[in-house]
């Protein structure tokens, strides 16, 4: 089926075909009817199937719709998305696939300043992509008239519910018109978004692509049973393969995530780091160089395993296994994105064999074990990782000496060598 099947208005088709898309993906196709029809919609579908999309195109279409016809500019669309780095890529798209019609966006989101983004509101927009504090907050000190709503959309659904919106989604949707369309998207279906839909929606439509829990098949996935104390080195035996390009490491902690980029910086490994406590612009240039291929590696935490959309991510690795599997399935899914193929590594110590176990039963399958040739796995403790403030007082010299020569090298000058420890 092709685009032109949906009714989508000409410069949308035009702007399609620039970017290159040939087709719909099973998402698109089976969403995009259903909202040009004006329904409420709950779409349930893994991650790199195309969501954004899904609802972008439809909502360009009608706000064009509104243009042609007239009328005053009004707040006519609202996208409630996660994270600001979620908020950013959305408004990407809407820019490329609007990028020949008059519509005014505007993102609205924490970690900036807010007089840009007020500024922007006060200029007229039609379209506004937030994420739920942030726009909150606006909601309490700026006079935003909601009154020309036509569309609500919540992207990531889930995810919103488990970082702790709903207070700040339902205080939100008081203040928008009842009479609107609302759409849901989603990579799982929880309860909790069962219950929110039967609150906010009118009888909507269910697309649901592929099985709730499953990822991607695109995905090849297996685990690495490997004590704890190994995996930083089991981790650095596999980037130096040549196959690990652009890879994803995900930790479940940000100091977690600070001690691999260090030590991965020290090995020479072109990193960047990504989490809640770099700054705004920090985040969007760790992403960018990420995307560019600056660098080799990425050291996340889970603010980036929901929908984020990187192209060419050849590998995922969960240094750190997830607790929710619902984590895992998102984490893994920023590989094998758009039909293409990617690999998924899991890292997991005995402590967290009950977690595997947990997750296998989620989804329905037992994921390949297997053993990188000519490792150690049965290599004593080694000294802490980089960083560590328990670190022993001969690692942090060792990690010191390590610096030095680094700096050195690149300076090219000779290190001055450590005095000798005296007994």
């Amino acid at each position: 089926m092709p685009f032109s099947n949906f009714g989508l208005e000409t410069p949308i088709l035009r702007a399609i075909q620039k970017v290159g898309y040939t087709r719909p993906t099973a998402v698109q196709a089976a969403a995009i009817p259903k909202i040009m029809q004006g329904a409420d919609l709950i779409a349930i579908a893994q991650t790199g199937t195309g969501k954004t999309a899904a609802f972008v195109l439809p909502m360009l279409h009608q706000l064009f719709h509104f243009h042609l016809q007239q009328q005053p500019r009004g707040i006519r669309a609202l996208i409630l998305a996660p994270t600001r780095e979620l908020a950013v890529q959305i408004m990407e798209n809407i820019r490329t696939c609007g990028q020949s019609l008059p519509i005014r966006v505007a993102a609205i989101f924490g970690g900036v300043e807010e007089e840009g983004q007020i500024k922007s509101l006060r200029k007229g927009v039609d379209c506004i992509v937030a994420t739920p504090g942030r726009l909150l907050d606006l909601i309490g000190r700026q006079n935003l008239d909601f009154n020309p709503l036509e569309m609500l959309i919540l992207d990531e659904a889930d995810r919103m519910l488990h970082m702790g919106f709903l207070p700040d989604i339902e205080k939100i949707i008081e203040v928008l018109p009842r009479r609107r369309q609302t759409l849901m998207f989603s990579a799982t279906l929880p309860k909790e978004v069962e219950s929110l839909a039967r609150r906010f929606q009118h009888h909507p439509k269910m697309v649901q692509i592929g099985k709730r829990s499953n990822p991607a098949d695109t995905v090849s996935q297996c685990i690495y049973e490997v004590p704890t104390h190994l995996k930083n080195a089991l981790l650095l035996a596999l980037l130096q393969q040549p196959k690990f390009q652009r890879v994803l490491v995900f930790a479940r902690m940000k100091d977690g995530a600070d001690r691999i980029t260090n030590f991965l910086k020290l090995a020479n490994v072109k990193v960047a780091k990504l989490h809640s406590s770099r700054s705004q612009e920090q985040r969007l240039q760790a992403l960018q160089d990420f995307k560019d291929g600056t660098v080799q590696v990425l050291v996340a935490t889970d603010i980036v395993a929901r929908g984020i959309d990187i192209d060419g991510v050849s590998h995922v690795i969960n240094f750190d296994f997830p607790v929710n599997p619902e984590d895992y399935v998102h984490r893994i899914g920023r590989t094998g994105r758009a039909e293409a193929a990617g690999d998924a590594i899991s890292f997991v110590p005995k402590q967290d064999l009950n977690l595997l176990n947990i997750l296998e039963l989620f989804i329905g399958q037992r994921l390949e074990r297997k053993r990188l040739r000519g490792f150690d796995y049965h290599a004593p403790v080694p000294a802490p990782l980089p960083g560590d403030k328990q670190a022993p007082r001969d690692w942090r010299k060792r990690t010191r000496e390590m610096e030095a020569k680094r700096m050195a090298k690149s300076t090219e000058t000779t290190p001055r060598k450590q005095p000798k420890k005296r007994r």
